[in-house]
This record gives C-alpha cells, sequence and structure tokens, in this order.
C-alpha cells in the first residue's frame, strides 16, 4: 500500500495561539500584557478542589484510573441540573473537551462525512472536522439570527448532511439558543437522521436565562463539557463526552486506545470542584462585573456593533470601518497597547477579518486597566476610506 499522492487535509493555524505566543515574548522583554486573547479564568481552581489535590498527591500513586466516583457524581449534576437521567456508563472521561469533541466526531461519523456547523463558531470545529477527513459545512450566522443556527438554516443546506454540531453558549459571540429553537434543531436531526454534537463547555456561565442541555431533549446527542470554564481548572485537562448508549461501547474502545485516560490528580480534584457552588458562582459575579464594563465601554471606543454576550466570557466585536485584516489589526493592538485580543479570522474564514474578541475572564481590575489602554488607541485610528473615528 502506497500513500504517493494522496492529499492530507488542510488544517489552518489557531492564530490566538499565535498571538499569545507573540505576548509571552513581549513579556518576558519586559512588557506588560493584559492577556483578552484566550477563555481562560484567571481566579483559579476552587479551594477544595486544590485541597483534594494535595490529599491525593500525599496518598495515591496515581494510575490509568476513571474515577467511577466522578462519573457517578456528573451523573448526579445532570440529574440536579437539567433533570436528565444520564447514566454514568454513558459518561467518559477526557483530557478537557478537545479529546472529547474528536472521539465524538470520531466515534459517530465515517471519513468523508459532511457536518453542518455555524460561522462564526470555535474554530477548532472546522479543523478538527476537516483533520479527521470529513467535510466542514459551515453556516453563516449574523446578527440577526443571533450567530445561532436554526433547524431552518439546517434544512436549506445544499447536498446530504451527517451531522451537527451546536454550541450553546457560542464561542466567540456567547449567544445561546432559546430552547424552542434547540428542540427544533434536535427533532430535525431525528428526522433526517443526523448525528448531533453538543458543546455545552460554557454551561453555568450565563446572564440571564440559563443555557439548555441537549439531553434535556433527547438521549441521542453527543454532549461535551470540562471543568476549564465554569469550574475554572484550565491547567487540569479535564473534561468529559456524554455518548449515546448505542454508541458508548465504540467511545470507550477508541477513547482506550487513543487517550487512556485523563491524569488521575485531575480526577481527585474534580470531583471536590462539583461542590464548590458558592466559590464558584463568585467567579460569575465577577465575569458579570466585566461583561458590564466592556458592554458600556465597546460604544464608547466606537465598537457599537457586538454580539449580545449572554453566556459564556467573551464579547465580539465588528470592527469592520477599521480593519479588514483582524490579524494584524490585533497585532498591532498587542504590540501599541500591551493587550492581547483574538482575531475574528479564528472564527470566521469568511467575514472574520472585520471582527475581533474580547474574552473578560480576567479580574475586573485587568479589565479596566484593558480597556484605559484602548480607549486612546481607538480613538486614534482612522476609518478605513480616510475619515476619522
Amino acid at each position: 500500500m502506497t500513500t504517493e499522492g494522496a492529499v492530507l487535509p488542510v488544517v489552518d493555524p489557531f492564530y490566538a495561539i499565535g498571538l499569545s505566543l507573540l505576548a509571552r515574548r513581549l513579556e518576558a522583554g519586559g512588557a506588560n500584557i493584559i492577556h483578552m486573547e484566550f477563555g481562560q479564568p484567571s481566579t483559579g481552581a476552587p479551594s477544595r478542589a486544590i485541597a483534594a489535590a494535595h490529599a491525593a498527591l500525599d496518598s495515591d500513586p496515581g494510575s490509568y484510573w476513571e474515577s467511577q466516583d466522578l462519573k457517578a457524581r456528573l451523573s448526579r449534576h445532570y440529574s440536579e441540573t437539567y433533570g436528565v437521567d444520564l447514566p454514568a456508563g454513558r459518561i467518559l472521561l477526557t483530557c478537557g473537551a478537545s479529546p472529547a469533541l474528536v472521539l465524538a466526531l470520531a466515534t459517530r461519523f465515517p471519513a468523508g462525512a459532511r457536518i453542518a456547523l455555524a460561522r462564526p463558531g470555535y474554530v477548532a470545529y472546522r479543523n478538527t472536522i476537516r483533520a479527521l477527513h470529513m467535510e466542514p459545512v459551515e453556516i453563516p450566522c449574523g446578527a440577526e439570527v443571533d450567530f445561532q443556527l436554526s433547524a431552518e438554516a439546517l434544512d436549506s443546506v445544499e447536498g446530504p448532511l451527517d451531522g451537527v454540531i451546536i454550541a450553546s453558549p457560542a464561542n466567540p459571540t456567547g449567544s445561546i439558543l432559546p430552547a424552542p429553537r434547540l428542540e427544533a434543531i434536535v427533532r430535525f436531526c431525528e428526522s433526517r437522521r443526523l448525528g448531533l454534537v453538543s458543546d455545552e463547555i460554557y454551561h453555568g456561565l450565563t446572564y440571564g436565562e440559563r443555557a439548555r442541555s441537549v439531553l434535556e431533549f433527547t438521549d441521542q446527542a453527543f454532549v461535551v463539557n470540562s471543568f476549564s470554564k465554569y469550574f475554572s481548572m484550565v491547567a487540569w485537562r479535564l473534561g468529559w463526552l456524554a455518548a449515546p448508549m448505542d454508541h458508548a461501547h465504540r467511545a470507550r474502545a477508541l477513547i482506550s486506545n487513543l487517550f487512556l485516560t485523563p491524569p488521575s490528580l485531575s480526577q481527585h480534584a474534580a470531583l471536590a470542584a462539583l461542590d464548590c457552588r458558592e466559590e464558584l458562582e463568585a467567579n460569575l459575579d465577577v465575569y458579570r462585573t466585566n461583561r458590564g464594563l466592556l458592554l458600556q465601554a465597546l460604544p464608547e471606543l466606537g465598537l457599537a456593533s457586538i454580539a449580545p454576550a449572554d453566556g459564556a466570557f467573551y464579547v465580539y466585536a465588528d470592527v469592520g470601518h477599521l480593519t479588514q485584516d483582524s490579524l494584524s489589526f490585533c497585532e498591532r493592538i498587542l504590540r501599541e497597547t500591551g493587550v492581547a485580543l483574538a482575531p475574528g479570522v479564528d472564527f470566521d474564514p469568511v467575514e472574520g477579518g472585520r471582527f475581533i474578541r474580547f474574552s473578560f475572564a480576567l479580574s475586573n481590575d485587568l479589565v479596566r486597566e484593558g480597556l484605559e489602554r484602548l480607549a486612546p488607541w481607538f480613538a486614534a485610528q482612522p476609518r478605513l476610506g480616510g475619515a476619522p473615528t
């Protein structure tokens, strides 16, 4: 067998990572950088989770291990939070949400499958689909539809579909799928026998109506989640996949070969983190304040067209009156103000040149300082065509 002449899938860079590496180099050279480029909580793991990790370090040498207690506790979490019966046997623990996404796609779809997703959307959806030799079918979703998919939009896709990825709250926009619209997507997928993957990593991070889990409407969807966002445990690299019962055996076979098990230390900490709601809700209050600061300040910077930011910790802003090249625009902002932001081209390869994303997963003081740095910079930028801002 030869691979001569075979074409590898095109996987674009994650441009925000490149900007973050530049920010770290500037920091190493003495610059003071405010990191608003990633959805990375600055709060750290809950105190009881850290204490549990210390206790485990003293008593557990570590092993290839999947905590049955953690899976049972996650099952109870779904019962208490969503009123959903999710047996522990359908839950697979992963090294973060990214392997859970790979696992969901590789379990449910063959090479060549066509998977629909919203544009703008998280960069790794498109690129992971491609890396697995599948085809992303990006559907433009603008402000008029709250940057979210709908059953009607899916129905209008030309050609066959095999699956759909949804995210609510979404990255980069923070938009949330209302329950009727979410249920309509579920019913559409059922009627067409499409596989459905729901990224629910930002659940718990909402500022009005709560986000609904797709499992409230079906037991046939794959749900991706993680301890990185609401639970503030980015560095612990722990997530999970809830798989339909009919697919759980294949998913388990894949995970045992591809990833083995996540770190045992992280599992001990996560079990404790699930019972730290008071501390975690206090973190949410910090984000809520930051959200308010940005929603007030950005229009004053001339950025009046922004996504609703109903969940997660992002504001997605239109800067099309200033640039059509968001990557170089963000690099200029970083070098000239010390504020690191994410370029829209990561999330939208078509229209993303005119958008940037602000993360407000920082302390209140850092967000205030970032806005103070950005205000004079934006005031000095000429509009496209030469008119002053």
